[in-house]
C-alpha cells in the first residue's frame, strides 16, 4: 500500500500557480509573447534561436501545446511542443528555456505539467524530444520527467551531425518517454 501511494505521489502534477505563494504564473502563450520568448531563448545559450517569426507562430498556432512561466510580469520560462499529425498520442517537446534567475525552481516540469493538463493532450501517452549527447542539463531534466511519469526512457538515433546537419550542428538523439498515463490534475 505504501509503495502504491509513493508511486501516485511521484506522478502528481507539480504545484500550479493557485497553490504557489510566489508571483509565478504559468499559462498558454499569447501572440504578444513572441518577442519575449525569442529574447528568453537568446539569453539561454547554447539553445538554438529560431526566427522571431517562428516564435510568433509557436505562440499562436501552437499555443495549446506551449507554456510560459511569468514572474512579476517577466517571461522566465518557456516550453514549446506539438502533437505530431501522424502521432496523436505523442507530445513532441521542442524546446525548454529557463532564465538564469529562475533556475532551480522546477519550472520546466511545471510547464510540462500545465501542458499535459490541457484538453489538447488528453490522448498523450508518450513524450518525445531530441537531445544532443553532451547536453547534461536536458538529459537530467528528461530523466526526472520519466521518473515523475513512472515511465521508461528510450534513446535512438535521430538526426546525424553529418548526414542531416552537414556538420553544422551536433547529432540529436531521439528520447521517447512512455507509455504513461497522464497524472491527475491538481
Amino acid at each position: 500500500m505504501a509503495s502504491t501511494q509513493a508511486a501516485e505521489k511521484r506522478r502528481e502534477m507539480p504545484q500550479k500557480e493557485a497553490e504557489d505563494p510566489s508571483s509565478l504564473r504559468i499559462s498558454p502563450p499569447l501572440s504578444e509573447d513572441g518577442a519575449a520568448v525569442h529574447d528568453l531563448i537568446a539569453a539561454c545559450p547554447p539553445l538554438d534561436t529560431n526566427s522571431l517569426y517562428m516564435n510568433l507562430i509557436q505562440t499562436t498556432h501552437f499555443a495549446d501545446t506551449c507554456a510560459l512561466a511569468r514572474e512579476d510580469g517577466e517571461v522566465i520560462g518557456w516550453v514549446s511542443g506539438h502533437i505530431p499529425p501522424r502521432e496523436p498520442d505523442v507530445f513532441f517537446l521542442w524546446q525548454v528555456a529557463v532564465g538564469e534567475k529562475a533556475r532551480g525552481k522546477k519550472i520546466p516540469k511545471r510547464l510540462v505539467a500545465d501542458i499535459f493538463s490541457r484538453e489538447a493532450c488528453r490522448n498523450v501517452k508518450y513524450l518525445k524530444t531530441t537531445i544532443t549527447p553532451d547536453n547534461e542539463a536536458s538529459w537530467g531534466l528528461f530523466r526526472s520527467i520519466a521518473r515523475w511519469l513512472d515511465a521508461p526512457l528510450n534513446e535512438s538515433e535521430f538526426f546525424d551531425k553529418e548526414r542531416h546537419f552537414k556538420g553544422r550542428h551536433d547529432s540529436e538523439i531521439l528520447v521517447t518517454i512512455g507509455p504513461f498515463e497522464l497524472p491527475a490534475r491538481l
